[in-house]
């Protein structure tokens, strides 16, 4: 009885597991059936285990699967090594695996050579590869000066000092060996803008600029200012071209009347310095004036002495003051000025 009872338990048991396998495989199914029909129907050769396996290892098998298939329709595994391998390790490290796919599948129809590894790296590096090898395919333009960050022109001025306006259009394509790690837009924009005012200044004349500005493109287009970038620069077109300011003519303008101030400054300091010179010599004539006072100031003096010791006489002095009036009567006459102090003594 006791045994009937255990073989009984151990059948409920039995047939739980079996129920239970059953519905995992049922419920195994339900999810991953329809992938599993679409590799076999495409060649992706895929398995339902590695399905599983997939989803165990946190990886989406659905965008694992439909990349595989991508790329096998597109004929990309006859001349990729791809694997599913590879993509499940892109997908775990961060990257876009359907679009690097696309890129790998656009550059296989380009012809443009192109591998796993490096267009795994780009995608891993931030950088949009499929939108890379469509423009390495079909060129693009950039406005230099860009419209968006500078509303303007490039200007520069030639060697007779007239101000030329430039602006210019800048053909490029994707230098995929270079994407990793080489400059932006914004540095094949400052190269040549740089080499179009460089090219500009060089210039002797601007009516030469005018009359031939496919020669500036040319001059610009063989400075290799596409070094270090991640793009090949195809052509730049002088878009349009005006004429500025004469930078000659003011700078001239400028300079001459600096020069005139210049002048005016040292014109001013001589007159000063004459000035001060004209109040030096007008102090020594006060001091020579000062000093004949004061000798004529001695002349009453000398003349009482000289008639205390009786060397001058009542008819000598008589005779100095006729011969002092004499003299002023003359020079009252000639229009001069005479000073009376002389003649009180």
């Amino acid at each position: 009885m006791i045994f009937a009872q255990n073989g009984s338990l151990f059948i409920w048991i039995g047939g739980i597991f079996v129920f239970l396998v059953v519905l995992f495989i049922f419920a195994v199914f339900a999810r991953y059936f329809g992938l599993w029909i679409q590799c076999k129907f495409t060649g992706a050769k895929v398995s339902l285990p590695d399905l599983v396996m997939m989803s165990l290892r946190k990886v989406n098998p659905t965008i694992i699967v439909r990349s595989l298939i991508m790329a096998v329709q597109a004929g990309l595994l006859r001349d990729y090594p791809l694997t599913r391998r590879q993509l499940e390790a892109h997908y775990l490290a961060g990257g876009n695996v359907p679009n690097v796919v696309r890129s790998l599948i656009a550059a296989h129809r380009a012809q443009i050579d192109l591998n796993w590894d490096t267009a795994a790296a780009i995608d891993l590096a931030g950088r949009d590869v499929l939108d890379a090898v469509r423009t390495s395919v079909y060129p693009k333009v950039i406005d230099c000066p860009d419209p968006k960050k500078k509303a303007g022109t490039l200007d520069a001025v030639a060697g007779d000092g007239i101000q030329l306006k430039a602006r210019a259009r800048v053909t490029v394509r994707t230098n995929l060996k270079q994407l990793i790690g080489g400059a932006t837009e914004e540095t094949v924009i400052a190269r040549v803008g740089q080499g179009i005012v460089q090219a500009i200044g060089s210039t002797a004349s601007y009516a030469t600029v005018l009359e031939n500005p496919d020669q500036i493109s040319r001059t610009v287009l063989g400075q290799g200012l596409e070094a270090n970038t991640a793009y090949e620069i195809v052509s730049i077109d002088i878009a349009d071209i005006d004429v500025g300011e004469n930078i000659g003519a003011r700078l001239q303008a400028d300079q001459a009347e600096a020069d005139m101030q210049v002048a005016q400054a040292k014109a001013e300091q001589l007159r000063a310095e004459a000035a001060a010179q004209e109040q030096e010599m007008i102090a020594k004539t006060q001091e020579n004036r000062a000093t004949v006072v004061l000798a004529e100031a001695e002349v009453p003096a000398a003349i009482a002495e000289a008639f205390r010791s009786r060397r001058l006489g009542l008819l000598d002095y008589y005779e100095l003051k006729n011969v002092q009036a004499d003299t002023r009567m003359r020079s009252s006459i000639a229009g001069e000025t005479v000073d009376s102090t002389a003649e009180r003594g």
